[in-house]
C-alpha cells in the first residue's frame, strides 16, 4: 500500500464522521456510492422522475457526503418533525420562531414544503414546515396515523427532546463517549465498500482497516479476520443495493 496504491479509502480518519451520523445520513452514505444512482444523477435532466426509484423526492449530488448533503427521502422518516399551523390555539400558545431554533440551519424546498435541517454538535433535527406556517403562528407537531403508533410517538419524543435540551442555544462543543460497536461497524463497512468499488482485494482491505501488524498475524485460511472482512464487504454491497432503506424505515 505505498505510492500510488494508497487510495482515498485507506486513511480511516477520513471516515470518522460516519460514527456520528443518524439513520437518514448513514443511508445516504450507502446510496451515494451506488454506480447506477450516480448514472441517474448525471442524466437527471433527461430522467427527472428517476429519483423516486431510489426513495428520494429529488436528486441529491452524490459527491456530497452526509455532512453537506440534504437528501429528501420519500416517505419522510419518522424522525422528521412535521409542523402545521394550530387552527384552534389556546391562550399563550407557543409561536413558531425560526431564529430561535438551535444550530446551523439549512432550508430546502422539496416541491411541496420547506424542509429545515438544524445541526449542532452531537445533534441533527429535521423539520418539515407546512406551506401555510409563518413566523409568529401558533403551531403543532403532527404524527402520521398507523396501526401501531407507539414507536413513531417515541421517535417523535426523542426528536423533541433534542430541541428542548439546548434551551434555544446550541452548544459550541459536546463531549462524546466511546463509539458504539454498531457505529464502528458502519464506519468499517463504508470504508470496505469504497475499497471494493475501487477494485481492491479483501487482503488489501484487511490491511487497510486493521493495520499491517494485525493483518500479518491473523490473515490466513479460515481466519476470523478473513471472515470479518468478507462480512464487511457483503454488508456494504447489500446496504448500497437497497438495504439502506431499512436504515430509514426499520419497522417497515
Amino acid at each position: 500500500m505505498t505510492g500510488r496504491r494508497i487510495a482515498a479509502w485507506y486513511p480511516s480518519a477520513a471516515y470518522l464522521y460516519i460514527l456520528h451520523l443518524d439513520a437518514p445520513g448513514l443511508a445516504w452514505e450507502y446510496l451515494r456510492r451506488h454506480p447506477d444512482y450516480r448514472d441517474d444523477w448525471r442524466n437527471r435532466r433527461h430522467r427527472p422522475d428517476a429519483a423516486h426509484r431510489w426513495g428520494l423526492r429529488l436528486f441529491e449530488d452524490p459527491i456530497r457526503d452526509a455532512r453537506d448533503a440534504h437528501p429528501m427521502w420519500f416517505p419522510d422518516p419518522d424522525a422528521v418533525l412535521q409542523l402545521y399551523p394550530d387552527a384552534d390555539p389556546p391562550p399563550g400558545a407557543e409561536a413558531f420562531a425560526f431564529w430561535r431554533l438551535p444550530g446551523h440551519k439549512q432550508l430546502v424546498h422539496d416541491g411541496k414544503r420547506l424542509v429545515l435541517t438544524a445541526t449542532w454538535p452531537g445533534c441533527c433535527v429535521r423539520l418539515a414546515l407546512a406551506p401555510d406556517l409563518a413566523e409568529g403562528m401558533a403551531y403543532l407537531y403532527a404524527i402520521r396515523a398507523c396501526a401501531s403508533p407507539c414507536t413513531r410517538y417515541q421517535t417523535l419524543a426523542t426528536e423533541l427532546d433534542k430541541l428542548a435540551g439546548v434551551d434555544g442555544l446550541a452548544p459550541a462543543a459536546v463531549a462524546r463517549s466511546q463509539p458504539t460497536a454498531t457505529a464502528l461497524l458502519d464506519m468499517h463497512t463504508v470504508q470496505a465498500l469504497d475499497a471494493t468499488l475501487a477494485g481492491f482485494p479483501a487482503r488489501a482491505i484487511a490491511e487497510g482497516l486493521f493495520g499491517t501488524e494485525t493483518f500479518e498475524a491473523h490473515w490466513h485460511s479460515d481466519s476470523g479476520l478473513r471472515s470479518r472482512v468478507r462480512r464487511l464487504i457483503r454488508r456494504g454491497r447489500a446496504l448500497m443495493r437497497g438495504g439502506y432503506r431499512g436504515l430509514i424505515y426499520p419497522d417497515r
